[in-house]
């Protein structure tokens, strides 16, 4: 029988195909100095696709043999996907229309990176869900090393390359052991293919563990992390946001649906090995970032140890414990909404400093509140913010990972322990780099901030304030999946 297929379910992913589509063609024919149109064009195509998301809001649809879901687990994610692919276009326009780059590659690339975001919160079987991963991450190996004349963004998109090549394999390994041991490529039935005593089994957790593994490296958790502080320093600027933020959001909710859905019923074998990693990310995130002079390289390791935050409700689930996982799952992904919001206005300074500092010193910083008021202060702001100091969005952040963990009690009151000593530490460093920006004197001369970049940090700001003065908002945004 073939499958039906709802078409308005795939309007979203439709539209950014179509998108995908015109923007190859349209550079085809565009002269050199009007390479920079594709941009516009990615923009119209997310917003396109974005409005014919909303028609899909309230609603649940399945399609393609359950394959495909609709619902308001996926719907929001979509969403903030498409909210991320609008922000890191901004991000790149002056970046990329200034450097010697072929643009409209690059937003061709990025597009179907997107693609497989779009993709992942609707996946509901195995090989969907390998498809979304391998579609975030390829078109990013080449968008890596994108600055080709770059010895550095040669290393930082080789390096990621071997990385996610060794990973995925790792994972597609774990994946086909699932399918021998459950018979089934779809999560429910995985699930319950493997309710019994084969679940059980020492090979089940093996499996679990190399599909984990697999996972580990798309969310820069420790010890999959080693790619990530060499590849958002050597990348494009536009192109470490992006992975920072949209790239790690899709490995994270990729996790959920395997880890909340095919392997619950294992829940007790492998939520401890998630309390490990979660304590080891965020510890050795805070540690080595506590060192780093450069600035890419201090939010390649925040974003690390962001990442064991992010993890730290997956040690809390339990099997049948329907109320404490729903709890969970809202405060991370609630937390990778916030955190997009702080980095994505971080690496907007950054680009905007690009030029003043092309080297990304921390020390290049000094004095920006006074060189550039507006900007200086959104830089304290989304560093207070990551640090988790109220009245800013990065506390509820912490604040909703934190309480989801002491209602866990057990293991979740010393994971707490864990987190807030991380968090002390990362206002040390978080308030090292402000110390620079607005105590310590720099070059007197005035910088100029493109409008699109001045945009993002502006918004982003106001975001981070209003989220802290109104958390409720996003408490409860997210559904289960």
């Amino acid at each position: 029988m073939q499958p039906s297929i709802d078409l308005h379910a795939f309007a979203p992913e439709i539209a950014l195909s179509v998108t995908i589509l015109v923007v190859l063609i349209t550079d085809t024919f565009l002269a050199r100095e009007r390479k920079w149109w594709a941009m516009p064009v990615s923009f119209a195509g997310l917003l396109v696709s974005f409005a014919l998301l909303m028609t899909l809001a309230g609603q649940s649809r399945t399609t393609f043999a359950g394959t495909f879901v609709v619902n308001g687990f996926s719907i929001p994610i979509k969403g903030f996907f498409l909210l991320a692919g609008m922000t890191v276009l901004l991000l790149s326009l002056r970046y990329f229309r200034d450097g010697v780059y072929y643009q409209g590659e690059y937003y061709f690339l990025l597009l179907c990176s997107l693609l497989g975001c779009l993709i992942m919160p609707s996946a509901r079987d195995l090989i969907t869900l390998f498809i979304a991963v391998e579609l975030v991450s390829a078109p990013a190996f080449l968008m890596a090393a994108f600055s080709k004349g770059d010895l550095k963004s040669n290393e930082a998109g080789l390096k990621f390359f071997i990385f996610g090549v060794l990973s995925s394999a790792v994972m597609l390994y774990g994946m086909s052991l699932v399918y021998g041991l459950s018979h089934s490529t779809m999560l429910t039935g995985i699930a319950e293919g493997l309710s019994g005593a084969i679940g059980e089994q020492p090979v089940t957790l093996v499996a679990i563990l190399m599909v984990v593994a697999g996972f580990g490296f798309k969310v820069s958790a420790v010890p999959f992390h080693f790619w990530a502080p060499d590849t958002y320093e050597g990348a494009p600027v536009p192109v470490a946001a992006f992975l920072s933020v949209a790239s790690k959001a899709a490995g994270f909710v990729g996790l959920w649906l395997l880890m909340g859905i095919a392997f619950i019923h294992q829940a007790a074998s492998w939520a401890p090995i998630f309390a490990v990693l979660c304590v080891l990310t965020m510890t050795i995130g805070n540690l080595v970032a506590l060192q780093q002079t450069q600035i890419v390289r201090l939010l390649a390791y925040s974003s690390i140890a962001q990442a064991g935050y992010i993890l730290l409700p997956f040690a809390l689930i339990v099997d049948g414990g329907t109320s404490m996982n729903a709890t969970a799952q809202a405060a991370s992904l609630t937390y990778i909404f916030i955190y997009a919001v702080m980095n994505f206005g971080l690496f907007a300074v950054v680009i905007g400093m690009h030029r003043e500092s092309p080297d990304g010193l921390i020390s290049g910083y000094a004095g920006l509140s006074k060189r550039a008021p507006a900007l200086g202060i959104a830089m304290v702001a989304f560093l207070v913010s990551l640090g988790g100091i109220p009245p800013t969005g990065g506390f509820w952040a912490k604040f909703f990972v934190f309480k989801a963990a002491i209602d866990r009690g057990d293991i979740g009151t010393w994971l707490a322990a864990f987190m807030v000593v991380n968090s002390v530490i990362g206002i040390y460093y978080y308030l090292a780099v402000a110390k620079q920006v607005v105590f310590r004197e720099g070059e007197e001369s005035r910088i100029k901030v493109p409008a699109s970049i001045g945009f993002v940090a502006a918004v982003g700001a106001v975001l981070i304030l209003a989220i802290g003065v109104y958390p409720d908002m996003f408490a409860t945004f997210f559904s289960s999946s």
